[in-house]
């Protein structure tokens, strides 16, 4: 059983308390002091630390067998560094984090809603095909949070526009006010300015009204040149021609065609119009010489009169060849007269004698179905007219010239109110 604990019958003095806590006076040791255990603790020296053999103790003072493993004070001021350089680190791949986390956030934003915007141009236009749809600006968000786009380009393939097909439909507009929620309801914009441009090329040409075999190419500014061929009554004729598009209004281009030629090879060649100078049929080279060469067919030309006059040879020679086969070998076997010849309009001749044709060896059904080829038939063929599809605002075409590979016409419009506005 513990003893009760004795309670002074005069409390401590604290001067004297304060005297046990000051450091003893040099060369004071009191009673029992020991410098292995100056504490009092009964400390007892370990044999094991090498007490009485020179080997380390452990009390204050000895050093014995202080290596590499000595105790040094921490240094805390180089770890206050690394704490401060791993912070700013971490802080700074923290913000690239989140960077990149906003970054493609926005760039989905963006993505989505060009691809609602192409679905919906396409279902208001009735396209075929799929547009593109480019939102400029960066970044996208603060566009959609303040209902303004800087930038929208547009480009549609392949649009139908009458007898031809549209190669390509560029359209860039600007100051774009939203009415809705970007990206996923949007009921209407109003775009403050628009240009563009839409480009009809050749080749699409070549092989939408090709089906004769007709090829446009280049003929600089506003006109094309057209060269093909076209099945007449069983033959491949040769077609020339040229087309010269000019802006109708402010959504269409219409085509006039104008220096039209056909060539029946080795035959003749018929130019439609009004001008005698310049229109009617006229034997080819070709044609030209064998007729001279061959007695009966010259002699058929040769009968008529009014063939003689347009020749330019005088009657009583005519007369003198028709009786004589020396004379008409004289007459017709020289190069000067083919090219008389050849100078002929036959157009009021075939007219006069129906006949004619047949007499001088060329097929009359060919020459009749040739010659039915007129001016107004042979443009439809070489149209290259086109109108704008219908679209949302109010777009019109400005200027229309002939490039290398095709015909373009720039674009235009301000103030378009698309969809819905209320």
């Amino acid at each position: 059983m513990r003893p009760p604990t004795r309670i002074p019958s005069h409390p401590p003095n604290p001067y004297d308390e304060l005297a046990q806590l000051s450091d003893p006076e040099p060369g004071f040791e009191p009673y029992g002091y020991d410098e292995r255990d100056p504490l009092g603790l009964g400390l007892k020296p370990d044999p094991e630390d090498g007490i009485g053999s020179g080997g380390h103790t452990g009390y204050p003072g000895d050093t014995a067998d202080i290596g590499d493993d000595a105790w040094s004070p921490p240094n805390h001021r180089a770890r206050s560094r690394f704490a401060a350089v791993s912070t700013v680190a971490k802080v700074a791949i923290a913000a690239l984090v989140c960077t990149g986390f906003l970054f493609l956030a926005d760039r989905f934003a963006e993505l989505y809603a060009q691809d609602k915007a192409a679905e919906k141009l396409q279902q208001s236009m009735h396209l075929v095909t799929r547009p593109e749809v480019d939102i400029h600006g960066f970044p996208f968000l603060t566009q959609v949070l303040d209902k303004h786009l800087q930038r929208v380009d547009v480009s549609v393939p392949d649009v139908p526009a009458d007898r031809v097909s549209l190669a390509e439909v560029h359209a860039s507009a600007k100051d774009i006010r939203i009415n809705g929620d970007l990206p996923t309801s949007i009921k209407g914009a109003v775009v403050g300015s628009m240009d563009g441009d839409v480009f009809l090329s050749f080749e699409d040409m070549n092989r939408e009204l090709g089906a004769s075999q007709v090829k446009f190419t280049d003929l600089g500014h506003d006109s094309v040149n057209v060269r093909g061929g076209l099945p007449v009554a069983g033959t491949q004729v040769r077609v020339r021609a040229q087309a010269h598009v000019q802006r109708d209004g402010g959504r269409a281009v219409s085509t006039t065609v104008d220096h039209m030629r056909v060539d029946v090879p080795g035959i003749a060649t018929y130019t439609p119009g009004r001008d005698r100078a310049h229109s009617g049929l006229r034997l080819a080279p070709e044609a030209a010489a064998r007729i001279a060469r061959e007695k009966n067919h010259i002699r058929a030309l040769l009968s008529v009169p009014s063939v003689v006059d347009r020749i330019g040879v005088p009657q009583k020679r005519v007369k003198q060849a028709l009786h004589s086969d020396d004379e008409l070998h004289r007459l017709t076997g020289t190069p000067r007269f083919a090219h008389q010849l050849m100078q002929v309009n036959l157009v009021d001749e075939i007219v006069a004698h129906p006949w004619l044709l047949q007499k001088a060896g060329i097929d009359p059904k060919l020459i009749s179905a040739v010659m039915s080829l007129r001016p107004p038939e042979l443009s439809s063929q070489f149209s290259l007219s086109f109108k704008l599809p219908k679209a949302p605002g109010d777009i019109s075409l400005r200027h229309v010239v002939v490039e290398k590979k095709g015909i373009r016409a720039d674009l235009a419009g301000s103030g378009l109110h698309l969809g819905k506005q209320g």
